[in-house]
């Protein structure tokens, strides 16, 4: 049988005769182009109308009472009889007193095609087309993880609103269609998925009744994927968890959803994970999902190399392949155009970016390819292209009003050229992201991490030497497989030593399929992580005390987000250069453009001059001094500078 679906001057034909259907799409008009399909023996077709009707047509065959049972059997619910007489009444003029039994006289299958495309012009002369007929349905989204997880949502978003996924509701309950974009770095985020699965499930499961009592809203049970990293890495168990998952998706297979939601309504389970060399999204302009309008975040890589033996992000999210250079300057510059004044970066090992598309030759081992000053990498660079530097280079030349910052790096992709770039423009954010995960160099051996203790604090070193004002974060992981006492003692000393402004900090968790899983026993008692995971905590909020103190009496330029959530009408937020966050009180402050005339209250976008008057462990307090421009702010800040250094040689 052969099912027929009319979509505008389209027409998808699929073979129901097997557990996968076959499709094939052809256009409507010129019936010739169908004649190879439609002559194999089928026994029946049925054509889905725009407007939800349906078509039944019976080609006699040999066997005319197989056909005719089997035709029978498989009209589809949506079958309309008005439409059905409507049909009938002109194949019976077409073809009067036509007896079954007759195989001579039976009209070809290519006949009846045409008699049903003839009454489809009449019933609709002027088509609608399916995306304003069938509405595909609402969507609602969650994301749990890194940034690049929400920039992915984003380009989610973007593929199934250019599929006919056109509204985005804000809760579950509302939603024909329920994303979850999962986070597979540690269990507790992972658990934190597996509660909102049975709660998407429960409203699948109990549709009917939860619209009957209000609960629900949604206009059939809602389909529910899982997409991202977690995805990739537990596949086989979402689906099997109690039909609880319609669809599974791999962070390189988002283009694939659209189809993937098509099988769901022929009982399929949607599934597609496979990972990918050369995926990067570069061509689609992702749908912004932050209601915060000045800051953005852009993908410029993916994947990660490094193989850390702690972590399961080579094997849920692939090689690194970056984005073409090109690409990125033309998502930035629509960003610009649409009042973002700050970009975020990202990829998973971002300042390893290596845009090698216009590179043919490979290069030889170690050819040219810097890495910091005492670190290694297990796997070498094929091809050799423009890197992170570069990259940078042009986003900051190109946009110098804008604001720069990137994550997630590694400390190995920390060569001169991008220290010293970043110390000479003043659009490129004065903080470092710098993970050290452990103070202990026999641990940092067994993470495989490719460098030392010794050699990460060389390198803090040298950062402050060149970027004197920088502000350096970090990640650490207590607990990891074999730690002792005196390793984790040393995380806390190199907490000390070095003094960040912020980290991420975290009890080791045993991922499956990394090299710690197959080599390692995970043999610190849980209570011991968490009773060391208390003490850095500790020692770090002694730390960046310290650090957010000596901001107290600076000037800093600091970029408006919004209003402060703990006093929205009278105070305003916004971050720093070393990306502090900085609250200030709404009041007239002189505008940087003469012709503005008079003093001006401070918006969402605007850079701000502010005094630091308080600090607290996680933030400032100040006063508004001037709204100015970045390149503004920073010229006057040189000439102060120059005026000091001259006043001093003076006084010599």
């Amino acid at each position: 049988m052969l099912n027929a679906a009319f979509w505008g001057k389209r027409v998808i034909i699929e073979s129901l005769g097997s557990p996968y259907p076959k499709r094939y799409a052809v256009m409507a008009s010129p019936l010739s182009s169908l004649s190879s399909i439609l002559s194999q023996h089928h026994s029946a077709i049925r054509v889905r109308l725009p407007t939800r009707c349906c078509v039944s047509i019976q080609s006699l065959s040999a066997k005319p009472h197989l056909s005719s049972s089997r035709c029978h059997h498989r009209t589809p619910p949506s079958f309309r009889p008005g439409f059905s007489l409507i049909f009938s009444r002109k194949f019976s003029q077409s073809h009067p007193n036509l007896p079954l039994s007759n195989k001579s006289k039976v009209p070809s299958l290519r006949s009846c095609i045409a008699q049903a495309a003839l009454a489809i012009s009449e019933v609709h002369p002027d088509p609608a087309s399916a995306s304003e007929i069938f509405p595909k349905g609402r969507i609602y989204h969650e994301t749990y993880g890194c940034q690049m997880n929400i920039n992915d949502m984003e380009i989610v978003l973007s593929i199934m609103k250019k599929a006919g996924y056109n509204e985005v509701v804000e809760v579950p309950e509302s939603a024909e269609v329920i994303f979850i974009n999962t986070c597979a770095i540690r269990d507790n985020a992972e658990q934190r998925v597996w509660q909102r699965l049975n709660y998407f499930w429960f409203l699948k499961r109990h549709w009917k009744s939860n619209v009957s009592i209000g609960r629900a809203d949604s206009l059939r049970p809602p389909k529910v994927v899982v997409l991202g990293c977690m995805a990739e890495r537990l596949k086989d168990k979402i689906l099997d968890a109690d039909k609880m998952v319609d669809v599974v998706c791999g962070p390189d297979a988002y283009r694939d959803l659209p189809r993937l939601l098509e099988e769901v309504d022929y009982g399929q389970k949607g599934i597609n994970t496979l990972l990918s060399l050369e995926e990067t999204y570069a061509d689609i302009s992702p749908v912004r999902i932050s209601k915060n309008l000045v800051t953005a975040f852009v993908s410029i890589m993916r994947g990660c190399n490094n193989m850390c033996s702690f972590c399961i992000v080579p094997f849920t999210r692939g090689r690194e392949r970056s984005r073409p250079v090109e690409s990125i300057v033309r998502e930035v510059a629509e960003l610009w155009k649409g009042g973002v004044k700050e970009v975020m970066l990202l990829g998973q090992n971002v300042n390893s970016y290596n845009d090698a598309s216009g590179v043919d030759k490979e290069v030889g081992p170690g050819a040219n390819w810097r890495y910091s000053e005492g670190f290694s990498s297990k796997c070498k660079v094929n091809k050799m292209g423009l890197r992170f530097s570069d990259l940078l280079d042009r986003l900051s030349t190109e946009f110098p009003e804008m604001r720069f910052r990137y994550t997630s790096p590694h400390p190995k992709d920390y060569p001169d050229e991008l220290l010293y770039l970043m110390r000479d423009r003043y659009n490129i954010c004065k903080s470092i992201h710098l993970p050290a995960q452990t103070g202990s160099s026999t641990v940092l051996e067994r993470m495989r991490r490719g460098y030392t203790r010794e050699a990460y604090l060389d390198l803090v070193n040298k950062i402050r030497r060149i970027i004197p004002d920088v502000g350096i974060t970090s990640d650490f992981i207590c607990g990891f497989c074999g730690e002792t006492e005196e390793e984790h003692g040393d995380t806390i000393s190199l907490i000390k030593a070095v003094g960040y402004d912020m980290a991420y900090m975290f009890a080791y968790s045993m991922r499956e399929k990394t090299h710690a899983h197959r080599n390692y026993a995970d043999d610190v008692p849980d209570n011991i992580k968490q009773r060391r995971l208390a003490e850095i905590i500790e020692v770090f909020r002694d730390s960046t005390g310290q650090c957010f103190d000596s901001q107290i009496g600076t000037v800093q330029l600091v970029l408006v987000e919004g209003p402060n959530k703990r006093a929205p009408d009278t105070e305003l937020i916004g971050k720093t250069d070393r990306g502090h966050r900085v609250s200030f009180k709404i009041a007239p402050v002189p505008h940087w453009d003469d012709a503005v005339g008079g003093n001006q209250n401070p918006g969402v976008g605007d850079f701000v001059e502010v005094r630091i008057l308080t600090s607290t462990r996680a933030s400032l307090f100040g006063e508004a001094l001037a709204i100015t421009k970045l390149s503004l702010f920073y010229s006057n800040v040189d000439e102060a500078i120059a005026d000091e250094q001259n006043l001093k040689s003076s006084c010599l």
